[in-house]
């Protein structure tokens, strides 16, 4: 038996030296002589060549943590109105207003102290500039750019229809002071709380992003800011929906859960141009659904949303940024479209006064 146990160990000895000889053999030949992938190769293996620009780092701000309150919001934006329609020879900017705060609490609007504003107010009374003032501030730039991609056209010069006394006429005034509008219609009322964050789980998990108010099925739904149609249709998330960027292309605006049947106003068409003020569609409770037109919303409400993109690459995919618009809503209570049935037949509501926006090509 022992020496059977021998002559077995041998031959596996054997066997194994041989198949370790060939796989050694194999490897050289490899490195020697690499085999040659077919011409169409690409279509079978992962192509690991970009061009040089793509390799170089793009600078550009990757997150905004946006929780200016609507006491701040109210304070800066009152003071650039004023200073500019009461001919003040200093005349202020909100964003620069805004932005300086930000750097200075980093970030942290629950640190707000009015004497701090109050100081910064008298400091430019006194001349001197917002570049002298943020010349050692090492992150005013960036808050800068975070703050104007989120309100730049909110405030600024326009004109507006009003009505003549006695008549019903309409003429044309200019104005500067807010442009932006409450995406509610006047004299509709709603109600929200600051949900940005909580908990979803249709589909997948995944925090909310946007602020949904909660209104009446059928509710004109209004443009917050001119710009173009960038998305139009059915989305088993968030229903009918709407999606607007800006013109500069900072924002995109999304507003979701529309109207069963008859979410739109007439003709609204992707590539559309939209002032801000006009309405656009109608609050409803579609969504949560594969097959369109479905109400699978517990709720009736809007679900409005803000998207910054200082990059194109941020439009699609995990590298989004979406804030919390809470109070950019309760800002915006304060410029409301008030809207009237159209004349014609078509059931739908248009604004009564027109707006004719700068950033609105003719």
């Amino acid at each position: 038996m022992l020496i059977r146990s021998i002559k077995i160990n041998k031959s596996y000895l054997l066997f194994s030296s041989i198949v370790i000889s060939i796989l050694l053999i194999l490897i050289v030949v490899w490195v020697l002589y690499p085999i040659s992938l077919p011409a169409n190769s690409s279509d079978l293996i992962w192509e690991n060549t970009v061009d040089s620009d793509e390799i170089s780092k793009k600078s550009y701000i990757k997150w905004v943590d946006f929780n200016a309150t609507f006491d701040v919001l109210d304070k800066t934006s009152k003071l650039d109105i004023n200073s500019h329609n009461n001919g003040n020879v200093v005349t202020y900017n909100w964003i620069e207003l805004l932005s300086y705060l930000g750097c200075k609490y980093g970030g942290n609007f629950k640190k707000f102290k009015q004497a701090d504003l109050n100081s910064l107010i008298e400091k430019l009374n006194k001349g001197t500039t917002m570049d002298e003032l943020t010349k050692d501030m090492k992150h005013y730039s960036y808050y800068y750019e975070a703050f104007d991609a989120i309100l730049h056209e909110f405030i600024g010069e326009y004109e507006v229809e009003v009505p003549e006394a006695g008549t019903e006429t309409k003429t044309y005034t200019k104005k500067y002071g807010v442009k932006a509008f409450l995406p509610i219609a006047k004299n509709y009322s709603f109600s929200h709380y600051d949900d940005f964050g909580n908990a979803r789980s249709y589909g997948f998990k995944r925090v909310h992003l946007g602020n949904d108010l909660m209104g009446a099925i059928g509710t004109p739904i209004i443009a917050v800011e001119s710009g173009t149609i960038e998305a139009l249709g059915w989305n088993q998330y968030g229903g009918w929906r709407i999606g607007i960027r800006s013109f500069d292309k900072k924002r995109y605006y999304y507003y979701a859960h529309l109207r069963k049947d008859h979410p739109y106003v007439k003709n609204l068409q992707i590539g559309q141009i939209v002032k801000a003020g006009d309405v656009i569609g109608y609050l409803g409770m579609t969504g949560y659904s594969t097959k369109e037109n479905v109400n699978n919303i517990n709720v009736p409400h809007l679900h409005f949303g803000m998207q910054l993109i200082f990059d194109e690459c941020q439009k699609d995919g995990n590298n989004q940024i979406w804030i919390d618009v809470y109070q950019i809503i309760e800002f915006l209570r304060k410029n409301k479209s008030e809207v009237q049935k159209d004349s014609s037949d078509s059931k739908d509501y248009v604004r009564k006064y027109d707006i004719l926006d700068p950033v609105v090509q003719d």
